[in-house]
């Protein structure tokens, strides 16, 4: 299950089509203050099978949606799921600065996104560390 908020749910979107993920759930999140909690059960609710629930967003880790939206997904995810996110890295700047790199790094956070293997983001442990 791809979370997600903003523009990248379209990239997404067009992604799952072209390639045939009929599999892949991508939830857009329309409102995120203050934090949505019966939506957000709503939806995890209706994926209660699912291993994993990924945060995607093209913002770099320290900036976008995350930091606000962490603490409260790992809070409602089941005990049998992982929470991942799927992003830029941790940056100073919301941009690289050069459109090539902007490119190359928004095409590898999708396939990230739609690979959903173990190893597609950064995986967060019950403690609350990141790992």
């Amino acid at each position: 299950v791809l979370l997600c908020s903003g523009k990248i749910y379209y990239d997404l979107l067009q992604m799952k089509v072209e390639q045939q993920l009929n599999h892949l759930a991508i939830v857009r999140i329309e409102q995120l203050y203050p934090y949505p909690v019966n939506s957000i059960a709503s939806i995890l609710q209706k994926y209660s099978n699912a291993d994993e629930i990924c945060w995607v967003q093209e913002e770099p880790r320290n900036q976008g949606a995350w930091l606000y939206m962490e603490d409260r997904l790992f809070a409602q995810i089941d005990d049998h799921q992982d929470l991942l996110y799927i992003g830029r890295l941790p940056s100073p700047s919301p941009a690289t600065g050069y459109f090539k790199v902007h490119q190359r790094e928004q095409s590898e956070i999708l396939e990230r996104a739609v690979r959903l293997r173990s190893d597609s983001g950064i995986r967060l442990i019950r403690s609350g560390q990141s790992s």
